[in-house]
Order: C-alpha cells, then sequence, then structure tokens
C-alpha cells in the first residue's frame, strides 16, 4: 500500500510516498517509492509494549485525523545481529491514517514520554 508522507521522515526529508509492506504481525518494511535503496524496518509497538501516547494536534491536521479515523502507529527498527540486539526508537513513531493513506513522524518529548526510548532493544520486551 502506497502513503503520502506529510512533514518530513528525520534523516530523509527528501521522502515523499512510501510502500508499507507487512512482513508479519510485529515486523513491516517502508520503502521510498522514488528510491528503492532507502527502506525502513519498521515494527508495530503494541506487539511489544504497553504505548500510547498523544498526537499533537498538527499532526492531526496533517493527517486529517478526527476521532473515527483508522489510524496505525509504527516505530522505526534498526536491525542488528543477532535480531534481539535490534534497537527500536518508541521516541519517533511513524502515525498512519489508512483511511486517505496519509503518514507522518511524530518527534515525542522524552521529558513527557519517559518511559520510551530512542535505542530499546527487541530483547529487553521478549524477557518480560
Amino acid at each position: 500500500m502506497s502513503y503520502d508522507v506529510r512533514g518530513e521522515i528525520l534523516g530523509f526529508e527528501d521522502t515523499q510516498k512510501v510502500n508499507i509492506t507487512e512482513v508479519d504481525t510485529l515486523i513491516s518494511t517502508m520503502t521510498d517509492v522514488n528510491n528503492e535503496n532507502i527502506t525502513f524496518t519498521i515494527v508495530n509497538p503494541y506487539s511489544l509494549r504497553e504505548y500510547s501516547f498523544d498526537v499533537p494536534s498538527d499532526i492531526k491536521v496533517l493527517l486529517e485525523i478526527n476521532e473515527k479515523s483508522n489510524v496505525s502507529v509504527y516505530n522505526i527498527l534498526v536491525l542488528q545481529k543477532p535480531l534481539e540486539k535490534s534497537t527500536i526508537n518508541f521516541l519517533a513513531p511513524i502515525v498512519v491514517n489508512n483511511d486517505n493513506n496519509k503518514l507522518a513522524q511524530v518527534i515525542l518529548d522524552s521529558k513527557k514520554n519517559p518511559d520510551f526510548g530512542m535505542a530499546e532493544t527487541i530483547e529487553s520486551f521478549r524477557k518480560k
């Protein structure tokens, strides 16, 4: 499925349209439509932990999100060997409005979200 990027993905400001492909219930890939060399591995955070945050109003406007919107959330995974050492950035989620195929990256304030880290390992959730 293709999605229009609203705002910017940190470090990838030229990425304007992406495809998201589900690999399994935990992992998906997000690939830049115009540059297949830019691919992100993303995870469904709800498969790993309790994860809740307030979507900022400017992102809601960008994505046209309302109380009835079908929204998905992903986090970028930095792959490592072994896989359990891979890290997840819970402070910069990707929010997707599935109703209009728009997405944006949200940057959360670490002081307001002290339970979320920028580089949490998969193994730290598998042991719980």
